[in-house]
């Protein structure tokens, strides 16, 4: 049976020194691979079969019988690790917290801590006719953190 921990070793060999990093890998029990990469810049289709080659090299499946996928980190899906928190960094995000609050608002900053969104609302302010539109930074401590995803746009 192939182990995680193999294929984290292999996928490292093939990503240092590069900007990719691995976001998640998993290894059933009837050896479905899948390995999830990410790079600050992207990923190229070319470099997840690389990546794909380069695991299957170092198998043999008269052996062995696997079956792999490696593909990236799609825009859709939840963010999983710090590093695509900080890859997004002045995006526009949905957060959604353990307490059941939904957010939305520009990424400022992420640690292993907290994350610090700028969301925006309006408010009615005394003394004035219309809602004012209020912008404050809200700290949300990681352990609240459910699930945050960026903000696809076409502008």
């Amino acid at each position: 049976m192939i182990t995680k921990a193999e294929i984290v070793k292999l996928v490292e060999e093939k990503i240092e020194g590069t900007e990719y990093y691995i976001v998640d890998i998993s290894v059933s029990s009837s050896n479905q691979i899948r390995v999830e990469i990410d790079g600050d810049k992207g990923v190229k289709i070319n470099d997840c079969v690389e990546i794909s080659r380069h695991i299957e090299g170092n198998y043999d499946r008269d052996e062995v019988d696997f079956e792999l996928t490696v593909s990236s980190a799609g825009m859709d899906q939840p963010f999983k690790i710090l590093r695509q928190y900080q890859r997004y960094v002045g995006r526009e995000v949905e957060m959604k917290t353990t307490q059941g609050d939904k957010l939305k608002g520009l990424l400022i900053s992420a640690d292993d801590k907290a994350v610090v969104l700028e969301v925006t609302r309006k408010e009615k302010i005394e003394g004035k006719k219309k809602k004012q539109i209020v912008t404050e930074n809200k700290t949300v401590p990681m352990e609240q953190v459910k699930e945050t995803k960026v903000v696809i746009s076409f502008k």
